[in-house]
């Protein structure tokens, strides 16, 4: 309940920042302003990284996977386990130009946090 009303108050703040940005004049699209990522370092794992994703200065959703697949890498949003087994995102864009914009955003940062810990791992020649 607690995480509920936590997230009921920081939705509010950013419906009134994101309704402010509208009388305003400027653009209906909440901004990427942050991605922090965290590598996941075990080889034999398919996760690769989790995110956390900042909206506007105001929103943050952390928990956003990035999974290796068959052919490339893809994300995928913070979820629980449903009684009967299956999993139910708790966060989603509602459209698909948010989730490519998301994911297009989450995996450049994810490569750059890899070349940069491969930058520091590799001994100097």
């Amino acid at each position: 309940r607690n995480l509920s009303n936590l997230i009921a108050k920081y939705v509010k703040i950013c419906y009134n920042a994101f309704t402010d940005k509208l009388i305003k004049g400027g653009s209906k699209t909440m901004n990427i302003t942050d991605i922090r990522i965290k590598l996941v370092k075990k080889d034999e794992l398919k996760l690769k990284a989790v995110a956390s994703v900042t909206f506007d200065d105001c929103f943050v959703v952390h928990d956003v996977k990035v999974i290796e697949g068959t052919d490339t890498y893809f994300i995928s949003m913070p979820n629980k386990k449903t009684p009967d087994g299956g999993y139910k995102d708790i966060v989603h864009p509602l459209n698909s130009p948010t989730r490519e914009l998301i994911k297009t955003a989450v995996l450049e940062a994810f490569r750059k946090a890899e070349q940069e810990s491969e930058a520091v791992t590799k001994p100097e020649e």
